[in-house]
């Protein structure tokens, strides 16, 4: 199986995969540049990430649902093993790299393997996203959002940098999709504002409830006859 032998490349817009790619389906949507920490455990995936390691491959993070996997992917690579098991578990380091679209699926071996498209951001139009400049709500969203991020530097790929800690699926699914950064960049600043103000509350709530609303934490509640 050659997979991910070709180094990446800076615009691959439509390039298929050589070969089939091994999937990894979980509740995960992985951005490119992002890190994934893994425990591997599954017979399947403990044969497949072997593959990965010996041969230096890439493999697809597709997010999985009830209804199946999604369509749209990123592969990843293994940064590093963490710990090895005595029973072949693993926890591995892996780290976004390529998004893809899958155009069919085999299962044919133990782990579902998939014939992929890879793609990049389309060439945008000549000067058009320097007349549309971002919002100023984006510099705002990066203040939120406690990153070492210089908003006036140049980045490709800030959107991913900024949704690397976002929790909502949907949404990253929905970036990981796109093919503009510029509106990558306005849906992050129309989005991440609000989010991490919504996050901020959650946080706030459950702090309260643990300190009983008025900053101390609740007494421990013993039974009378327990107590000595």
């Amino acid at each position: 199986m050659r997979v991910g032998r070709e180094p990446a490349r800076e615009r691959h817009n439509s390039s298929m995969q050589d070969g089939l790619l091994p999937l990894f389906p979980l509740q995960v949507v992985l951005l490119p540049g992002s890190q994934l920490p893994l425990h591997i455990f599954e017979d399947r995936y403990k044969e497949m990430i072997g593959e990965v390691l010996r041969d230096k491959l890439e493999f697809g993070v597709v997010l999985a649902s009830e209804k199946g996997i999604v369509n749209t992917g990123c592969t990843a690579t293994i940064d590093r093993v963490l710990r090895e098991y005595s029973d072949g578990r693993l926890d591995i380091l892996t780290r976004g790299r390529r998004r893809f679209e899958v155009l069919l699926l085999n299962d044919e071996r133990s782990f579902l393997r998939g014939a992929v498209e890879f793609f990049d951001d389309d060439e945008p139009e000549q000067g058009k996203e320097a007349e549309q400049p971002l919002p100023d709500l984006l510099k705002n969203a990066i203040a939120f959002s406690q990153l070492p991020i210089d908003p006036e530097a140049t980045d490709p790929r800030l959107s991913f940098r900024l949704a690397q800690d976002v929790s909502d699926l949907g949404f990253r699914q929905t970036l990981l999709a796109m093919r503009s950064e510029a509106e990558r960049m306005r849906r992050i600043a129309d989005f991440l504002p609000g989010y991490l103000q919504r996050r901020k509350r959650v946080q706030h709530t459950k702090d309260v409830a643990g300190s009983n609303g008025h900053g101390h934490k609740p007494p421990s509640s013993q039974d009378p006859s327990q107590e000595s």
